[in-house]
């Protein structure tokens, strides 16, 4: 797939034509071309190979169904999700949201207004299982609250 610049016509909703980069940015790039300016709000990760970053998109929507992107990426910077909503979510919110059976995340996640996955998307689960695949050793990780590792403090 390739991305759609903003000089090109797209007829696909906003979210999707976003994850179609496939890469955080080329993602990036669009909106900035598109929208001029957007603000990250946080960056969050959860366990080693999972990222999300929440950005508040400033002036005309021009399609976005609400002003809120959650962008989430792999640790190469790989598109792997992008949500849309009208308020941004909490952490919590959005875990307990992609794993309802996990119970050390919680909170009620806004609407989601647009949701789309690509290529690089598997079930986020997966990376907070005990067993989880890592690349820290284990005498230097910690587990992370609702799983997944992360480097021990001070190690």
């Amino acid at each position: 797939m390739s991305w759609v610049t903003s000089r090109e016509v797209s007829t696909l909703p906003v979210v999707r034509e976003l994850a179609d980069t496939l890469m955080l940015g080329h993602l990036l790039d669009l909106l900035r071309d598109r929208y001029g300016h957007y603000q990250l709000l946080d960056h969050w990760t959860q366990g080693e190979f999972h990222h999300d970053l929440v950005l508040r998109v400033s002036g005309p929507l021009q399609g976005l169904p609400g002003p809120v992107l959650v962008i989430a990426t792999n640790c190469n910077g790989g598109v792997k999700e992008v949500l849309c909503f009208a308020t941004p979510p909490d952490r919590g919110a959005l875990w307990a949201y992609r794993c309802p059976d996990n119970p050390e995340f919680e909170g009620t996640l806004p609407p989601v207004l647009e949701r789309a996955v690509t290529s690089h998307w598997f079930d986020p689960c997966e990376l907070l299982e005990p067993d989880a695949r890592s690349e820290l050793r284990v005498e230097c990780r910690q587990r992370q609250l609702g799983g997944g590792w992360m480097k021990k403090a001070g190690g």
